[in-house]
Parts: C-alpha cells; sequence; structure tokens
C-alpha cells in the first residue's frame, strides 16, 4: 500500500532509522517494519505517531500531494471500498480532507464489526469529538463506559484512554481528531 511507502520515504528524506522513529513512537522496529512493508495497517492513534514522530501531518502520510485549498470530498469518494482503510484492528476508516495540509481537525468515519474489533485500548495527543451515525457501542473513556446510540455525540482528551466496543452487527461513526491538546493542528 501506498501509506508504507510515503512513511518510508519521509523517514529516510529525514535520514532517521526505523530504531529511531519506532522508539519515538513507542512499539517495535519490527512493526514500524511491517507498515512500511505494507503488511500491517496501522490503527489512526499509531498513524498519529508515526506522523508526530516524523514532524508531518497524519494527511501527509495519506495523502502523496496535499494541499491548502478546500478539499471537497464527493460521496463517490466515500463510497468507494478501495478508499477505505481496514486497520489490524478490525475496523475500517475513511480519512475525509486528507488532502489538506495544515488541518487544525481531522475528520474520519469509523466502521467497527462487533466481534471483529480487536479489544484495544487507544490514547494519543490531542482532543476528539465522536458521533455515533448508525448503530450502536458501548465507548468507554478513561474509567467510564458509555452506552451510545446514532446521534450520541462525546468530546473528550484524547490522552484518557479510549475503546470501542461494537453493540450492534455494525456501528458506524465520526470522529473528529485534533493532533494536540489546546494547540491544534500544532506538532
Amino acid at each position: 500500500m501506498e501509506l508504507g511507502k510515503r512513511i518510508r520515504l519521509i523517514r529516510k528524506e529525514q535520514k532517521r532509522t526505523q530504531d529511531e522513529v519506532s522508539a519515538s513512537c513507542g512499539f517495535t522496529k519490527s512493526m514500524l517494519s511491517k507498515i512500511e512493508n505494507g503488511s500491517t495497517m496501522p490503527a489512526v492513534a499509531t498513524l498519529m505517531k508515526i506522523a508526530s514522530a516524523l514532524g508531518v501531518k497524519v494527511s501527509d502520510l495519506l495523502e502523496p500531494s496535499p494541499s491548502n485549498g478546500t478539499v471537497h470530498t464527493p460521496a463517490s469518494d466515500y463510497r468507494d471500498p478501495e478508499k477505505w482503510i481496514k486497520t489490524d484492528k478490525g475496523y475500517s476508516f475513511f480519512a475525509f480532507a486528507s488532502g489538506r495540509r495544515d488541518k487544525l481537525m481531522q475528520p474520519y468515519v469509523f466502521v467497527a464489526e462487533r466481534g471483529e474489533v480487536k479489544s484495544h485500548v487507544f490514547s494519543h495527543e490531542g482532543q476528539e469529538f465522536i458521533y455515533v451515525l448508525a448503530g450502536q457501542m458501548k465507548y468507554k473513556v478513561g474509567s467510564t463506559e458509555y452506552e451510545m446510540n446514532a446521534g450520541d455525540g462525546m468530546y473528550f482528551n484524547s490522552l484518557e484512554e479510549h475503546l470501542v466496543i461494537p453493540i450492534s452487527e455494525q456501528v458506524k461513526y465520526l470522529a473528529i481528531f485534533t493532533e494536540e491538546a489546546g494547540k491544534p493542528g500544532e506538532e
């Protein structure tokens, strides 16, 4: 996949080793190697750590030539399964406005299937807003678990550990991240 190639290119342009970048991210060199080779697709929180370690935005990893202009995403892009990224954590996501450079926020739509999502917690710099579009899920932030249905929303500090547990067969939700609490868009 192109994502891994872009990560490798940016890392090599910076004359940095996999050891340096993976240590900065808090995971193994082997994990970074698998991501760069396209044999595993990282979770969004992992992409955020890689982007931070490389001093770039997540959109720089997802999109080869970002712009500063208006980014219009037609429904046909969103409906195209080839434009979705399936992670190794059991969920898929679509990144809106990935072509926009220097964003203050990053909007995604996530789809998680009951029984497919691997139980793991997320924690990353920034703040997050989620809005359930369809289905039902439990969303745990810190030590509190919330039951969320279509139409429910939540805003929280992304440094707090959080995790999604689908209740319905499928849950679809919008998530908007900033990359650093108190300083949206700065690294």
